[in-house]
């Protein structure tokens, strides 16, 4: 079974190669912009779109005139900036097509959005990479890469460079998993509760680490704000501020990192329901504690991890009403308000917990 997997690690750059990278993402953050515009511009005057081949011969015959500067980078970063963009596009019409709401494509900004892409020669030495025009650049720690190298995604995060290496492997399809069946029902005083075939039914804490480190944030933010606008001391506020934001992201990404791999390789099927999250986050009074839990990136991680382990995963109909229902006799409440815990069947007299229950009820979807 082939499979594509990203390893990620950062890098230890010199000097001089802060420089090249620094370049390279302003080249494709460049591109990507000139091709917006470009892309605007041409459908007010003409009613007429265009495509990211087009754009890059465009940019080519411009470069030597007006742009002389593209030739110190490679030419795979405004390139592969101006396929994102036509991806962009795609997923713009695609979506106003199907009705969801897609954002038109943004600009890109600097110190937000310094990325590029390269493909080509990428090789991987035991504590270095090698990437076109780059040259080689050492890496803090081993690195692992097994499969054939398409790609190599390089950003910078709060002052440090990394690079993403995405491969394709070669794996044995993997031995069917053997576990009970479990149904997930997510919630806000749980990350999750796990209802499983074996009778068993556990509450996992959420780490909540924006709630967390709240208050840190918001005095940070403080202090902030009171900065000056362009002054040194503005910098290192912003950058002490996006280092607070990067460790809260890291512990909310490692927790659903591992609870994702324990369920994918000890649970034969798992059901979730198909939250609308996009729609949850409107809610003025939960928006920060329902981001602050990360359902869809859980949702996303066992949608792959599944495959990899042997496992399967089933997707609950969004409208189906898991915690209105009772587990016991499958009787169905009028409505069910947020604030009630814990309630009562009134056909069968079963008391409920309400995150049990709903858990239950995905439970009895596994096919």
């Amino acid at each position: 079974m082939k499979i594509n997997r990203a390893y990620r690690y950062e890098l230890d750059p010199n000097r001089e190669q802060r420089v090249l990278l620094a370049k390279h993402a302003g080249a494709a953050r460049f591109a990507y912009n000139w091709g917006l515009a470009r892309r605007i511009e041409l459908y007010q005057q003409t009613g007429k779109g265009t495509n990211a081949m087009e754009q890059h011969r465009e940019l080519n015959r411009l470069k030597k005139a007006q742009f002389p500067w593209m030739y110190e980078v490679s030419k795979c970063a405004p390139q592969e900036a101006l396929r994102d963009l036509d991806r962009a596009f795609r997923n713009f019409f695609r979506g106003l097509k199907e009705g969801r709401k897609v954002g038109f494509p943004r600009f890109k900004k600097k110190g937000r959005d310094d990325r590029f892409r390269l493909t080509g020669a990428i090789h991987v030495m035991d504590r270095a990479v090698q990437l076109p025009r780059l040259g080689v650049i050492r890496l803090k720690e081993a690195s692992a890469v097994q499969g054939r190298i398409l790609s190599a995604t390089v950003n910078r995060e709060v002052g440090r460079w990394f690079v993403s290496l995405t491969v394709e492997q070669e794996i044995p399809d993997p031995v069917p998993v053997e576990g009970p069946v479990c149904g997930i029902d997510v919630g806000l005083s749980h990350f999750a509760t796990i209802a499983s075939s074996d009778g068993e039914v556990d509450k996992v804490p959420a780490p909540k680490p924006l709630a967390r480190y709240l208050r840190i944030l918001r005095r940070r933010q403080r202090q902030h704000s009171r900065k000056q606008n362009g002054s040194h001391n503005r910098k290192k506020s912003a950058l002490r501020l996006a280092r607070l934001h990067r460790r809260i992201r890291n512990i909310r990404r490692d927790f659903l990192h591992k609870l994702s791999t324990h369920l994918a390789k000890t649970k034969r099927v798992i059901v979730v329901e198909d939250l609308n999250v996009t729609g949850l986050l409107r809610n003025q009074r939960l928006a920060r504690h329902i981001a602050d839990m990360g359902w869809g990136e859980f949702r996303r991680m066992l949608a792959y991890k599944t495959v990899w382990y042997g496992s399967q995963l089933q997707v609950a109909n969004r409208y189906y009403p898991s915690s209105k229902t009772c587990s016991g006799c499958g009787h169905v409440l009028d409505k069910m308000p947020l604030w009630i815990r814990e309630w009562t069947c009134p056909a069968c007299g079963t008391h409920h917990d309400r995150d049990a229950n709903a858990a239950k009820n995905l439970l009895a979807l596994a096919g």
